[in-house]
């Protein structure tokens, strides 16, 4: 299908087309682009073991609007739990975005670290330029992936949306995108 765009922009009349197919193609590409992203983040943190998220939630995160939930995660077997989850979940979103397999499900849980960073960022000085941050963007283009099933174009989604287990679960349809 082709979409025909008529409007203007910067007071002069504007027309073009958007086809499907160049669509799909840049739902691979940010969805490949933010997976790496993720992958390298949490391979990362694992090629330096030992991770130690205390600085950002115990420290950081102090003082600002989210720092009494995050603060909770400070010390003890929290804390632990933190540094193993922080970076397997950032390798298990990017693998999943990369891969197209669960997509919808790793890229809200991308959106959700991406909200804590956002915010804790911000508020300890990551605003002072303006509140669009690359945080703020990496939010936004999860929730792209999220809400465009951008794992059902050259993705396992696709395969796993046509199998008998996710046709019989309507509910695991919230899983793929």
């Amino acid at each position: 299908m082709v979409t025909n765009i008529d409007t203007r922009l910067l007071g002069r009349n504007v027309s073009f087309t958007v086809s499907e197919p160049w669509l799909a193609y840049w739902l691979v590409i940010m969805r490949l682009a933010v997976g790496w992203w993720m992958l390298h983040a949490g391979l990362d943190k694992f090629l330096a073991w030992p991770f130690d998220a205390g600085w950002f939630v115990g420290g950081a995160a102090a003082g600002t609007s989210l720092g009494p939930l995050v603060t909770l995660f400070s010390e003890g077997v929290a804390l632990s739990f933190v540094n193993v989850m922080v970076p397997l979940g950032q390798t298990l979103i990017g693998l999943g975005l990369l891969f197209g397999a669960l997509t919808r499900l790793a890229a809200f849980f991308g959106a959700v670290l991406m909200t804590f960073f956002y915010f804790i960022n911000g508020e300890t000085g990551g605003w002072e330029h303006g509140l669009v941050t690359g945080d703020l963007l990496g939010l936004l283009i999860f929730a792209m992936i999220a809400t465009l099933g951008a794992g059902r174009v050259l993705g396992v989604d696709a395969y796993l949306a046509r199998s008998s287990v996710f046709k019989n679960h309507p509910k695991l349809q919230w899983f793929i995108g």
